[in-house]
């Protein structure tokens, strides 16, 4: 299969070394269009008002990768691989291994799944690989198990305008309880920001985000399928499915008759 690998994390991350090489390795044409540093937590952004480059990399990727750096967001490297860097678009658009979590609503800040949802919103089936830890240096499991996912893949295609999102525990492979298709879960932060004086006595603040325990829903199926969060924490890689389509069902029920009584504003606001 033709594949386009973007992160993050960079360039320089062992994750998507791990994960380019692995999928090489397999006999994949693997194709890579990184951020040139660290890009996390910058979501679907664009960049808009300054130019982007890019630029051929070869060290520490298999011979066979075609490899840029790119001064963009993750989600300005896809793009700009599926429009001017890549003579034909892939069959799969991959990002990561993140080097950390993506469990919960930590989906919405990640740059790692915003990189993969660019691929699904030009329609191409994308994933997005996580590693459960800031501290574990060992990606093979997570690899090893992209490389059977995308095997997977490549004889079931999954359905059209779907990101799967994955995460792997940080654990040995011995340890990993199995694979669980799951639910985006309800993860929160206390966001705390500390206040700082720099040498010039100029004031900064540094955002520290302290996790909190998942916060259960009321969901029609959360008896049935367990969230992102809680398969996680006992072990399972996880296999989320995501969507660009923001549309709350619920809402447009509930909201139906609200055009009605506030068309009676109209000529408030004509």
């Amino acid at each position: 299969m033709k594949l386009l690998i973007s992160n993050d994390d960079g360039i320089f991350s062992l994750g998507i070394r791990s994960l380019a090489n692995t999928l090489a390795e397999a006999g994949h044409e693997v194709f890579v269009v990184c951020p040139d540093r660290e890009r996390s937590a910058t979501g679907h952004g664009l960049t808009l008002h300054q130019p982007i480059r890019a630029e051929r990399v070869e060290a520490g990727f298999h011979p066979t990768i075609n490899a840029w750096a790119c001064s963009g967001t993750p989600s300005d490297c896809v793009k700009l691989a599926l429009w001017a860097l890549l003579e034909e678009k892939p069959d799969l658009v991959l990002s990561g291994i993140n080097h950390g979590a993506n469990l919960g609503t930590d989906v919405l800040y990640s740059g790692t799944v915003s990189a993969a949802m660019e691929g699904v919103i030009e329609g191409i089936p994308s994933v997005a690989f996580s590693l459960t830890s800031f501290s574990s240096q060992d990606f093979v499991p997570a690899a090893n198990f992209a490389r059977s996912l995308v095997a997977k893949l490549e004889k079931q295609p999954m359905p059209p305008l779907m990101l799967l999102n994955v995460n792997v525990p940080a654990v040995k492979a011995a340890a990993i309880a199995g694979v669980a298709i799951t639910r985006q879960g309800l993860r929160r932060y206390i966001d705390v920001f500390e206040k700082r004086v720099d040498p010039r006595g100029r004031t900064y603040y540094w955002l520290a985000g302290e996790v909190l325990e998942e916060v259960e829903d009321s969901s029609d199926f959360a008896d049935v399928v367990p969230t992102d969060v809680q398969a996680n924490r006992q072990n399972y890689i996880t296999i989320t499915p995501l969507q660009y389509n923001l549309t709350a069902s619920k809402g447009l029920e509930g909201l139906k008759n609200w055009a009605i009584e506030l068309s009676a504003y109209a000529p408030l606001i004509s």
